[in-house]
């Protein structure tokens, strides 16, 4: 099981596993393919943060995660 640690920023997670840029696109985070939107928004934003700001609850992107095989730290 890979492992993601959401202390991390979005682009620094996106950068060493790109498929998870992917996952939270249909997790409802849809402007994080948006060219431009990694390298800026994604270098402070974590996924928890990004959570409370799309209003998407954070128990729901735990388990998309586990069901692609990846373990979240730092919750």
């Amino acid at each position: 099981m890979k492992r993601i640690d959401l202390r991390k920023s979005v682009y620094e997670i996106c950068t060493a596993e790109p498929e998870v840029a992917d996952l939270l696109k249909g997790l409802g985070f849809t402007s994080i393919t948006e060219p431009g939107m990694l390298q800026t928004a994604g270098r402070f934003m974590t996924i928890p943060k990004a959570s409370v700001m799309k209003k998407i609850p954070m128990q729901m992107i735990i388990e998309e995660f586990k069901k692609k095989g990846y373990e979240l730290e730092e919750i």
